[in-house]
């Protein structure tokens, strides 16, 4: 029986922390908890931290992810769990690799690499965080997305007001309906709604979750549009994450996304994460589907 949807905070981060612990069902196979949302497909970010999780669950505590590269095949269907294989590919003296591949009904549906390292100091810089307002200053996205929740088609309704468990503040011009061109730039505050009670590893696949939200919609800025519009179809094609530093997702962290290019159906995305002092902790970068159909 599918666990009924929490939608206080507090119920929303312990059924997210339930969703990425993935079942070990033998020596390297894992399944994954599915969770209806109610649009058919399964959330790319969903996948990534999973498949993530597995490849943890494979390798030694003391060498931890630094980076994941992951190709989307087939979209996931959210009516069934997800079972995911891993591959022990290297074990060196710094450096583990593994490979996982998910699977639904027989068929691949994502294919994901990683590389794990042994802790260790070196030569350090990163980029300085961009200068924006605050979280405190800005307005919660849930509350402008109900002052509009009357415009939006009855069939996505729902879904766009229902509850999150990443609460997220726009410090770049934006509107819940996307309908004029932008600058294919965003800067997007977020954090988890409750405290969340895992471990590293669970703040990590966490954060490889909400990295999947709002990257492929820059991409989309300059052409005004939206996943509301009709005749708008997207899609993530691969996703890359560089984990520099540990994080916290509980605490508010700032998504610095542009999107230099876009063209032949495809836009390609990148992004930034960075904690509240300014400090680089994630890397990231994606391409997606992107076409406007006559309708």
């Amino acid at each position: 029986m599918d666990e009924p949807r929490a939608t206080d905070p507090a119920g929303m981060i312990a059924q997210l922390e339930r969703l990425l612990t993935v079942e070990e069902l033998d020596r390297d196979l894992f399944r994954g908890a599915r969770q209806p949302e109610g649009r058919g497909r399964v959330f790319g970010g969903q996948v990534i931290a999973q498949a993530l999780m597995a490849a943890v669950r494979s390798t030694d505590a003391e060498r931890v992810p630094h980076s994941l590269h992951a190709y989307f095949m087939r979209p996931g269907d959210e009516q069934v769990p997800i079972i995911y294989r891993v591959n022990r590919d290297y074990d060196g003296g710094s450096f583990s690799t593994r490979r996982v591949v998910a699977f639904q009904k027989g068929e691949p549906i994502l294919n994901l690499a990683a590389s794990f390292q042994r802790a260790e100091q070196g030569l350090a810089h990163q980029f300085d965080m961009p200068e924006v307002a605050p979280p405190e200053d800005l307005p919660s996205e849930a509350e402008e997305r109900l002052k509009v929740a009357d415009r939006i088609p009855e069939r996505l309704r729902e879904f766009f007001v229902r509850p999150r468990p990443f609460e997220t503040r726009h410090a770049s011009p934006w509107s819940p309906l996307e309908d004029r061109p932008q600058e294919p730039v965003q800067n997007v505050w977020f954090r988890a709604v409750a405290p969340v009670a895992g471990g590293p590893e669970m703040h990590r696949a966490m954060l490889a979750w909400a990295s999947d939200m709002y990257l492929l919609g820059t991409t989309m800025r300059p052409h005004g549009l939206s996943w509301t519009q009709p005749g708008v179809q997207t899609a993530s094609l691969d996703h890359a994450i560089w984990f520099h530093d540990e994080v916290r997702v509980d605490e508010w962290l700032l998504y610095a996304m542009d999107a230099p290019w876009s063209g032949g159906g495809r836009g390609y995305n990148r992004g930034m994460i960075f904690t509240r002092d300014g400090r680089l902790v994630a890397s990231v970068a994606q391409e997606g589907l992107m076409r406007k159909r006559a309708t």
